[in-house]
């Protein structure tokens, strides 16, 4: 920005409110004219949900508490760097899905599966977890927040199994209550891992 803009932008002039109108509508028309993509955006947002990887030992704590073995299918809904599902693969022989709205998450997802060998028992979606199919899966990770927890609840009760396990880092999922909870002291945090199990559908 030149000085003489910045001193513009600085002014009040009595125009003002003209002048926004006029390039308010100047917005708009160069939406309108670049396409509807703009307008056909959906209402609702999921809310944002800040990058923070889990730390290995909080990982392998999920795990064992989800009781992972050969023959589960892990989902890991916003899975970053795809850390737990490629460990829940290379430790404990499942199969995994990665999922992330972020096409940056799931590149490093691919890579990290590379790297261990494992890329051949994992899928990777660059997807909405809202709105991704997880009907198929027996274990499902999740490391949010609380809205966003309580968010995907109804999707989680609706789509998974009986018996179907979930477990979330750090965030519960309001007044359900959880099975169980496992504590781990990682970063100079006492760090909550719940557990919760998909009830028959006439419990739900």
């Amino acid at each position: 920005m030149t000085p003489a803009e910045r001193q513009f932008r600085l002014r009040t002039p009595p125009a003002r409110g003209f002048c926004c109108r006029a390039i308010l509508c100047a917005i708009l028309a160069t939406g309108c004219l670049a396409g509807t993509g703009y307008a056909q955006q959906p209402a609702f947002a999921p809310p944002a949900v800040r990058y923070e990887p889990s730390a290995m030992d909080v990982v392998q704590a999920m795990l064992r508490l989800a009781r992972v073995s050969a023959g589960d299918v892990v989902f890991d809904l916003g899975c970053g760097d795809g850390r737990i599902v490629v460990a829940a693969v290379r430790h404990f022989g499942a199969r995994g899905v990665c999922v992330d709205i972020d096409p940056q998450r799931i590149a490093e997802s691919r890579g990290n599966a590379y790297e261990a060998g494992v890329t051949d028992r994992i899928r990777f979606l660059n997807q909405d977890l809202l709105t991704t199919d997880i009907s198929d899966a027996t274990v499902v990770m999740l490391f949010l927040s609380p809205d966003l927890n309580l968010a995907v609840r109804p999707k989680l009760l609706r789509e998974l199994k009986p018996g179907s396990r979930i477990v979330s880092h750090w965030h519960d999922m309001g007044d359900w209550k959880p099975q169980e909870i496992a504590r781990v002291r990682s970063g100079g945090y006492e760090r909550p891992v719940y557990l919760w199990t998909v009830p028959e559908r006439g419990a739900r």
